[in-house]
């Protein structure tokens, strides 16, 4: 059963768990202290700012003291247990003004008003008076000093939250973004290696440039979603836990109250994802298609000039643009009608809500609160906000990374073929084909093939465009495997042998050699660590490479570019074949190398065919059949079946089929062989080159 894309996701992220348990400790640390300042500020608004309405009592005692009208006072709670108290006085806020009121007040809530040196307090039909006197601006503030030292702690406090919230937020942060790194790491790796395994056959149905899109633009979605996605989300519900824990310790009718805000949430997430996952499946396929559209035309852009195709490739690329870009402003409105607005919906909604609970309470007296409470609740359900804005804005991106971790996935799924470490002794090289047929999908390409190629003969396979010449390749290289018969190395079964093991010992040369950016050494090592730079020397020097590459400014570390193409034809087809003989294969496969090349280079080339042949059974898919007149064997091929056999000689003899092509060659100055009519045609490895240059 196939786990879901979460699960997966959640197995890369819990192999750098450890940074990911720092950031988000870093990130809980930090929502605390961010969170300790409405607390400090309503502490110091009731405690000390607001406080000065409190009870006062005279002391005799200076000490937390205000000295007033020569007598000292001292607020009712920071006496100390059985500590003196004398008068009870009172400072009362009127307007902007404060007022000394020398008794104890019994009713300090409701309308005050000062007026003829007396307080009144109204308080719907009732009313207290008191006897007051306005404090100066310099008294006034003679009632603050004892509360300044506490002030300065909190605020001191407040600030050292501050410094511990930035250090956390600076730590999750590095830690985050480093944990996501290295998932992204593994997980393009795991990719890339799984792209390794895939079989031959998988990449003729999906283009290079849908493959690389999954590989970068696919992997680095779902870097945002470790990164942007993870943090925010994270974040978010750490800190949407705290503001609810805070407000619920402020009051926990309010904090019932602003519960309602969760399940609106979570169901517009659930919403949003059904509706974003159907657009971004077409986004992601659409920008693969983009891709491989850019990447053919690259790969093609001789052809297309040629053939003055860029009007019709420019079409076809504007229409994937245009889809693109459609469903891309079907994103952009469904984020645009929504983030914000719900954001703001829920903000507004919610203080209409704490509103209508302290406006009702107010008439009712029934949920009276102080100031301070009231600060801090406001400021506390603001903050709710902050990581409610950040998850929404980031629902885009969630839906775009999981769609592109499905993607990713959904590659990784496709079955690849088995690894097995290690290697088997070189084989001789004797093949065999016994009763061998084949299909690639319902029709047979091959039909009852047998034949027996011993150690060191070379077998020439000629025939017309799809005859089967490179069926016969690809089941010898076990890209395929055959529905009937079976193949032999040395007598044992190929499908008894690793693939690994079988191509070890193989070697081929193409028609169009492949070369990898890099030198030309590193073109005939391709890295491998058995091949010394003195075995790559003299591989080149012995195929005849010296003399064509000897006018290049830095020789055999000659810089080579994606497919060899500032080197001639000729002097890729050599440094293809050094490649070959430095890997020492038992079978070799040789494309016609001469084809398509000058007749001196030819002469080089044929030169370095007889060193690489020798000691090797080679297998030649032969093009111009003046070059397979020394095979030891030569197979005729017709419509996937074995018509003729036996040497160039016998054939000649026998005046058939090879005698007629033979003829039609030589009449015509052809380098051709004749197809189903008996006309000329040059291709033979066609089908098997793209899958050859993939191995």
């Amino acid at each position: 059963m196939t786990k879901s894309t979460g699960k997966r996701l959640l197995e890369y992220a819990l192999t750098a768990k450890k940074t990911f348990i720092a950031a988000l400790l870093l990130l809980s640390i930090g929502v605390a202290a961010e969170l300790a300042g409405p607390f400090i500020a309503k502490s110091m608004i009731d405690n000390h700012m607001l406080a000065i309405e409190k009870p006062y009592f005279s002391t005799t005692s200076p000490e937390e003291a205000v000295q007033y009208n020569n007598a000292y006072y001292k607020r009712g709670d920071r006496f100390e247990p059985g500590e003196a108290k004398g008068q009870e006085i009172r400072i009362l806020q009127s307007g902007r003004s404060f007022y000394f009121i020398n008794e104890a007040v019994t009713q300090s809530d409701g309308e005050r008003k000062f007026s003829n040196g007396e307080m009144h307090i109204t308080r719907g039909q009732d009313e207290v008076i008191y006897p007051a006197v306005k404090l100066s601006a310099d008294e006034l503030f003679d009632f603050y000093k004892p509360e300044l030292p506490g002030i300065y702690q909190l605020v001191g406090l407040y600030a050292i939250f501050l410094v511990i919230s930035i250090f956390a937020e600076f730590g999750k942060t590095y830690w985050l973004q480093s944990s996501a790194n290295q998932v992204i790491r593994k997980l393009r790796t795991d990719v890339y290696s799984h792209i390794q395994r895939l079989p031959v056959y998988f990449f003729d149905n999906l283009p290079a440039g849908k493959v690389v899109s999954r590989v970068t633009n696919d992997t680095e979605a779902i870097k945002d979603l470790f990164i942007a996605v993870l943090s925010n989300f994270s974040t978010g519900i750490i800190n949407i836990t705290g503001v609810y824990i805070a407000l619920f310790l402020l009051d926990v009718r309010l904090g019932l109250i602003s519960l309602f805000i969760i399940p609106i949430l979570i169901l517009w997430i659930v919403l949003y994802r059904k509706i974003a996952t159907k657009y971004n499946t077409i986004i992601r396929s659409r920008l693969s298609e983009i891709n491989a559209i850019i990447n053919e035309s690259i790969q093609g852009m001789s052809i297309v000039r040629i053939f003055r195709r860029q009007k019709q490739l420019g079409e076809e690329f504007e229409h994937l643009n245009d889809d693109y870009l459609k469903y891309q402003n079907k994103m952009l409105n469904l984020n645009a009608f929504t983030s914000h607005n719900l954001v703001n919906s829920l903000r507004s909604l919610s203080f209409v809500m704490v509103l209508w609970y302290f406006g009702n309470g107010s008439i009712t007296g029934s949920t009276f609160v102080s100031l301070g409470v009231l600060y801090a609740f406001v400021d506390v359900l603001g903050r709710l906000f902050q990581p409610i804005t950040g998850m929404v804005n980031q629902l885009a991106n969630l839906d775009t990374s999981m769609v592109s971790a499905g993607r990713v996935f959904t590659l990784m799924d496709e079955p690849g073929e088995n690894v097995t470490d290690g290697s088997m002794p070189r084989y001789k090289g004797k093949v065999e084909f016994k009763n061998v047929s084949f299909a690639y999908k319902k029709d047979f390409v091959l039909r009852d093939i047998s034949f027996e190629a011993r150690p060191g003969e070379t077998v020439a396979l000629v025939g017309h465009t799809g005859s089967g010449k490179s069926s016969i390749i690809n089941l010898l290289f076990r890209f395929y495997d055959p529905q009937k018969g079976e193949i032999t190395i040395d007598g044992q079964k190929v499908t008894d042998i690793p693939k690994q093991w079988l191509r070890n010992h193989m070697g081929i040369v193409l028609q169009d050699p492949y070369l990898f950016t890099g030198t030309i050494a590193s073109n005939v090592s391709l890295g491998d660590e058995r091949i010394s730079r003195e075995r790559v020397e003299r591989a080149l020097r012995e195929v005849g490479a010296d003399k064509l590459l000897a006018h290049l400014p830095q020789g055999f570390d000659e810089p080579v570019i994606e497919k060899g193409s500032t080197l001639s034809a000729g002097q890729r087809q050599l440094i293809s074949f050094a490649r070959a003989l430095s890997f020492d294969p038992a079978i070799l496969i040789l494309d016609e190398a001469t084809s398509n090349i000058d007749t001196e280079t030819e002469s080089v080339i044929q030169d370095a065919l007889e060193v690489l042949k020798k000691g090797r059974t080679t297998f030649i898919i032969a093009h111009r059949l003046s070059t397979i007149r020394s095979a030891d064997q030569i197979l005729v091929l017709h419509h996937g079946e074995i018509v003729e056999r036996g040497s160039h000689d016998e054939l000649m003899a026998l005046g058939g089929r090879y005698l007629r092509m033979y003829q039609l060659q030589v009449g015509a100055g052809s380098n051709s062989i004749d197809n189903d009519n008996g006309a000329p045609s040059r291709s033979s490895l066609g089908s098997l080159q793209p899958s050859l240059e993939k191995m």
